[in-house]
């Protein structure tokens, strides 16, 4: 048997190709967008994938099941647990096959077995491995976004994400059930493989080890140690990290059924001096250069979101899905990156980018480009006690929880644009995160906005203790 993990980074999220060496089968399990990574991994190994399944409905990326089936020919497997609203409109495709709890997909002596695992979202499912060229008795499973290293998957999406009122509540009852059911079920030395791992939204403190044990878990993780349903609810509906504007639409995509899109295309490069009459129609222009270069000097009305691990998330909260995206890079291979990442959680309408000539196109014709001043933890906290500007911290509401500078205005940077009305326009804002890429970005949220007067206090609330200033 082989078996074989795919991880990206920016999203945190894990795929798995696995398939029978002596039939050169394979199964595809959760892909990405990304299919050609699946391609290229099982050309090499001398495999055809002959089935692709997912875990459930995702939310934070675009599935890329429906791609990679039509692209090498091969069945793909749905859930069809859960309710009405929970089935897949694309399910009646002729080479999709619907899976309930009992259903298995096989490659080969390779069998994957179907386990509703319901409570993240009601239709999840997760497989059970079994390789019975080995063994009768199954090896580990997919658990998608049901267990994950030190964590469980969060039950509260589809009340907080996708605007399903009244469900986080009963969806962590039915997961408390499921892990009850999946413990007494399942030998300890069962092999776990997550859906995602440490920087995933889909939970609050994941664990970063692509693999663990079931009887690790049963002495480790929270989720699965809690054994009253009552402090299991309060405990798994606390502190989870604000869901990212984008899971809505992800929902949405996956349930329909993402486009096709035949690979990462290379959007056409634009004339510099373009620029400018694109500002002024209203364009969603996004600067992918590094924070660092965009506080030296930026264009006002583009949105500056650096092109990294967070890119995607930061992304999918500030960019539209109704309307195209302009990129402005210095090169194209950051054009390539950002592009693929955008594709990731199903924006595909990249209308062109523009290279580094635009920022002197756009001086010419409308002056300076706007440079955001630093300022050191200790003068932006006299200041604002002073009260000559205001400290707004933009990190989420655990970590402003955890601890704080007094006195500062907290606004999660997710929250930014649609709270900016509670800031003043008539002295500096000084804005901070933890490590400055959040806050960075929203200097250029805020400048989009109209607001003149930005600073830049992007060494963090750490460097704040570190100075050993106050903290409450």
């Amino acid at each position: 048997m082989l078996l074989k993990r795919f991880y990206d980074d920016p999203l945190a999220q894990a795929s798995f190709l696995v398939g029978d060496t002596t039939t050169h089968e394979a199964i595809v399990v959760d892909p990405n967008r990304d299919v050609e990574a699946y391609v290229a991994a099982a050309e090499a190994e001398s495999m055809r994938i002959v089935a692709v399944t997912e875990t459930h409905i995702h939310a934070d990326y675009c599935s890329g099941t429906r791609e990679l089936a039509r692209r090498v020919g091969a069945k793909a497997f749905l859930s069809d647990e859960g309710d009405a609203e929970w089935k897949y409109a694309w399910g009646h495709e002729p080479n999709v096959v619907l899976l309930r709890d009992g259903g298995a997909i096989r490659a080969g002596h390779v069998r994957l077995d179907a386990v509703a695992t319901p409570g993240h979202t009601p239709e999840h499912l997760s497989f059970v491995l079994t390789d019975e060229a080995a063994s009768p008795e199954p090896m580990g499973v997919f658990t998608g976004d049901f267990v994950f290293a030190g964590d469980v998957g969060r039950p509260d999406l589809l009340e907080r994400a996708a605007d399903m009122k009244g469900t986080m509540e009963r969806a962590a009852r039915v997961l408390h059930a499921s892990l009850a059911k999946f413990r007494a079920r399942y030998p300890g030395h069962l092999m776990l493989w997550p859906g995602h791992g440490a920087g995933s939204a889909c939970g609050k403190s994941l664990g970063a080890v692509p693999v663990t044990t079931l009887a690790y878990e049963q002495l480790t993780n929270w989720g699965l140690k809690n054994g009253s349903e009552e402090a299991f609810v309060r405990e798994v509906l606390a502190g989870q990290p604000e869901p990212p504007a984008y899971f809505k639409h992800m929902k949405r995509i996956n349930k329909q059924g993402p486009p096709l899109l035949g690979g990462f295309r290379q959007p056409p490069k634009l004339a510099d001096g373009a620029i400018v009459v694109a500002l002024e129609r209203g364009d969603v222009i996004v600067d992918l250069r590094p924070t660092r270069e965009v506080l030296e000097g930026a264009i006002p009305g583009v949105l500056g979101i650096p092109v990294g691990n967070s890119f995607p998330m930061w992304a999918g909260w500030f960019l539209p899905y109704d309307r195209p995206v302009t990129l402005l890079a210095n090169d194209a291979d950051r054009v390539r990156a950002a592009v693929r990442q955008l594709a990731m959680i199903g924006l595909d309408d990249v209308a062109g980018w523009y290279g580094p000539g635009a920022f002197a196109a756009w001086s010419s014709a409308r002056g300076a480009l706007a440079v955001t001043p630093a300022i050191a933890p200790t003068e932006a906290f006299e200041r604002a006690k002073r009260g000559e500007l205001v400290l707004l911290d933009v990190r989420g509401a655990s970590e402003w929880e955890s601890g704080h500078v007094p006195g500062a205005k907290h606004i999660p940077l997710g929250d930014l644009l649609e709270r900016a009305s509670e800031l003043p326009r008539d002295k500096p804002v000084a804005l901070y995160c933890e490590g400055g890429t959040r806050s960075r970005i929203g200097v250029s949220v805020l400048r989009r906005a109209g607001f003149k007067q930005l600073v830049d206090q992007g060494d963090g609330f750490e460097a704040h203790v570190e100075a050993g200033l106050p903290v409450e």
